[in-house]
């Protein structure tokens, strides 16, 4: 089982993190040259933090742009609160679609917010009538365009662990 990794993270942790948020291909050795370790602990830390979750993985980021995913949209969606079964499958079903990169259940306005790429209106059109309006439960959809990318997901903050 898991322990809580955020009680014992201490420098060199916070540093291993801030190091593979800016280049996650980073080989061991220049990654413990980075942080003030030799490889053989910092693997283990590296190891230790993966098998704890607080390193769930690594990828590559693309720009959407470049292959042809010029719409962002933000998606509020309001659903039906009469059955749980049904905002489950709900839920089940936003995160099998490709185009919805992160969702949110949330307070306010809408039940969930829905970050979507698509390659342009028309296709956004596609998806909204095809794809989101036929989600089980919903029962109003909003939809704001980004206009322009003004930050995008950047690293995590980690100021509050220990420096």
């Amino acid at each position: 089982m898991p322990r809580n990794p955020k009680a014992s993270l201490d420098a060199y942790d916070r540093r291993i993190l801030a190091a593979l948020q800016r280049d996650g291909r980073l080989s061991n050795v220049d990654l413990a040259d980075r942080i003030g370790l030799s490889a053989s602990p910092c693997l283990r830390r590296v190891k230790m933090l993966e098998d704890t979750g607080v390193i769930s993985g690594y990828q590559a980021t693309l720009d959407p742009d470049a292959i042809g995913l010029g719409l962002t949209v933000f998606v509020g969606i309001k659903v039906e609160r009469h059955h749980e079964e049904e905002a489950e499958r709900f839920r089940q079903a936003v995160s099998a679609l490709p185009e919805v990169l992160s969702a949110y259940l949330v307070s306010g306005e809408s039940d969930f917010l829905l970050h979507v790429v698509v390659q342009d209106l028309r296709d956004y059109e596609r998806f909204l009538t095809e794809v989101l309006l036929k989600l089980p439960g919903v029962r109003d959809i909003r939809s704001n365009f980004a206009i322009q990318t003004v930050k995008a997901q950047g690293p995590l903050p980690l100021g509050h662990l220990p420096a």
